[in-house]
């Protein structure tokens, strides 16, 4: 399997954007759809968080929940960030959230029993916290987020569906900081990331699958990937 390490992940998004005309938004909202609709084959019905940091994977979780919803979830949005911390296409996604009247919840400095609460009745969760540039041990209110995750998944049976990569979870070197989600599966955009191919990561990344995100076939072959 061919895969891209987080270098190389950057070089094929800037030469999608640069070399192909396509927006960086676009890319999100395909790898976003994409990934919304593989999560539901996987967990089907039943209520949904989507908690998102605040960077493009939280971006792309964001895509998510919008996707979500037109399948037919009940959706929730929780922020491990204050809104203000999201830029770019990120923080376009975030406000087109907001325009739609989903529930979202900002909890920047949450306690782990506001996040119990936050996660009350949830069926299955997406991670969305951090992508494949995130380097070094998870901390503050992310952190927090991915123990409450795990905490839901071990007490009430939670499914939990990371994107990208699981938080925590280096995608070079495949190094599983304290804390790192506990992923049922995870959707990887464009290739598999070498960190997630490793035996430790098994046990953090679930079953794994590789999503489009509508770079050309040109660009594709050119990083040695296939059709």
């Amino acid at each position: 399997m061919v895969t891209l390490d987080r270098a190389r992940v950057r070089e094929f998004d800037r030469r999608a954007i640069e070399d192909h005309g396509i927006p960086g938004i676009v890319l999100m909202e395909n790898a976003g759809r994409n990934a919304a609709v593989l999560a539901h084959d996987m967990f089907g019905a039943g209520p949904v968080a989507v908690v998102c940091g605040r960077g493009n994977n939280g971006g792309d979780g964001l895509v998510i929940a919008r996707h979500l919803e037109n399948l037919g979830h009940e959706v929730r949005v929780l922020v491990a960030a204050v809104a203000d911390r999201l830029g770019g296409d990120a923080a376009v996604n975030l406000e087109i959230v907001r325009r739609s009247g989903m529930p979202l919840h900002f909890l920047p400095d949450a306690t782990q029993e506001a996040w119990r609460l936050a996660l009350e009745g949830i069926v299955w969760v997406v991670d969305a916290l951090l992508g494949t540039g995130a380097e070094g041990p998870p901390h503050g209110a992310v952190a927090t987020a991915i123990e409450a995750i795990n905490a839901a998944s071990r007490r009430a049976s939670t499914a939990v569906f990371a994107v990208d990569i699981p938080s925590g979870l280096d995608a070079d070197t495949g190094a599983v900081a304290s804390p790192c989600i506990e992923a049922h599966a995870t959707g990887t955009f464009v290739a598999a990331k070498p960190g997630l191919l490793l035996p430790a990561a098994e046990a953090h990344t679930g079953s794994l699958h590789v999503l489009d995100i509508g770079a050309p076939l040109a660009l594709r072959r050119a990083f040695g990937l296939a059709p």
